[in-house]
């Protein structure tokens, strides 16, 4: 099964712009149990993290991401759109505003469209996580915390990744 079958079977699950926050998190779960399907894809890059999108229709996107140790996002929302990710391989740590989490394979972080957070490899190994996102990203927001105050640093718009 190729990606784009793959990602039109998931994106069944997900699709359209009533999809929730859990449905988005289903469908990053399903597909990173599927490493099969998308793993010759992965390159790792000691210059950042690689990414590539799988998917995108109206209704969502979805993006496979390998980080290696150290790479991390930054503290950043998704530009009012809501999401999931799920690690496949490895460990991730995410971090928002009322603390820090380990994710590890076969959990899923879904999240509104106000979410802000970090995601972060802080493993000595490599990692691999699947993000859906609905609607599909337009901007994203980058932030720093300054004390106990999110300042905004800058706006990212689509194309810019």
């Amino acid at each position: 099964m190729t990606i784009s079958t793959t990602a039109s079977r998931v994106s069944g699950l997900a699709a359209g712009p009533g999809a929730t926050a859990a449905d988005l998190g289903a469908t990053a779960a399903d597909l990173a149990g599927r490493s099969e399907e998308w793993l010759p894809r992965v390159r790792l890059d000691p210059r950042g993290r690689w990414y590539e999108r799988l998917h995108r229709d109206t209704g969502q996107e979805i993006w496979l991401i390998s980080w290696l140790p150290g790479q991390t996002t930054g503290l950043h929302d998704h530009g009012g759109s809501r999401g999931a990710f799920a690690v496949a391989l490895g460990s991730l740590e995410e971090r928002d505003l009322s603390g820090a989490r380990e994710v590890t394979p076969g959990r899923a972080r879904a999240f509104g469209s106000e979410y802000i957070h970090e995601v972060r490899n802080v493993s000595a190994a490599p990692a691999v996580s699947v993000h859906v996102y609905s609607p599909p990203l337009s901007t994203m927001n980058r932030y720093d915390l300054v004390g106990d105050r999110l300042v905004r640093l800058a706006t990212e718009e689509a194309g810019q990744w």
